[in-house]
């Protein structure tokens, strides 16, 4: 069987040459909770006490939010991080952002999004969904929503790489991962969770 990466070194190849560049493409695991989770607080206080909106719309919102998250989360691992271009300098950005991940894969400080990409990543799709939502007030809650959702999938992706869970639903979400990792990585797409792996059938049907 193919070897699907380079070492299972808790630090990878050096990708910059400079120094500032390098320190900035390494991040740790508690950075996200760090940044995201005053911005997931802010716009709950935004939707409850400001918007004024009511505790139905408001939970309808939350779950909308988390819902698009997995199904935003499984797209873009498939069809962005996992495609392969051909020119050679878009293949080492797709190095950089993903392809290092897949070569030294227990990376401590390469298993979470650096700030310099999930903070545009995440503003994008704030004003996105404020333009689309019915009123601009929901995009609070479904919004804050949503961003628990990638910090769920970005600290779970530390954990599942790192901690080793003895049983339950974490066990059963590492095993879909590792099988990503070290059988197949055009399978398993889903960090968070396998549903989209089997509605759109990338799941591994029962392989250990």
């Amino acid at each position: 069987m193919k070897k699907n990466y380079v070492s299972n070194s808790q630090e990878s190849v050096r990708m910059f040459k400079s120094s500032l560049l390098e320190s900035l493409s390494k991040v740790h695991f508690f950075v996200p909770i760090i940044i995201y989770l005053p911005v997931v607080l802010y716009c709950l206080y935004m939707a409850i006490f400001d918007a004024h909106q009511s505790v139905g719309r408001i939970l309808v919102l939350l779950v909308s939010g988390l819902f698009i998250w997995t199904f935003t989360e499984y797209v873009l691992h498939r069809f962005v991080f996992h495609f392969v271009p051909k020119a050679e300098w878009a293949l080492r950005l797709h190095f950089i952002f993903h392809g290092v991940h897949h070569d030294y894969p227990s990376d401590k400080k390469r298993l979470v999004m650096p700030p310099s990409a999930s903070i545009p990543l995440a503003l994008g799709f704030f004003f996105l969904f404020r333009a689309i939502l019915p009123q601009h007030e929901d995009v609070y809650a479904f919004f804050a929503s949503f961003i628990s959702g990638y910090l769920v999938y970005d600290i779970g992706h530390y954990a599942i790489h790192h901690f080793n869970f003895k049983g339950g639903i974490w066990k059963s979400i590492k095993k879909h991962h590792m099988l990503h990792h070290y059988q197949d990585p055009t399978k398993g797409y889903g960090v968070s969770s396998a549903l989209w792996d089997k509605v759109f059938r990338s799941d591994f049907e029962g392989q250990k």
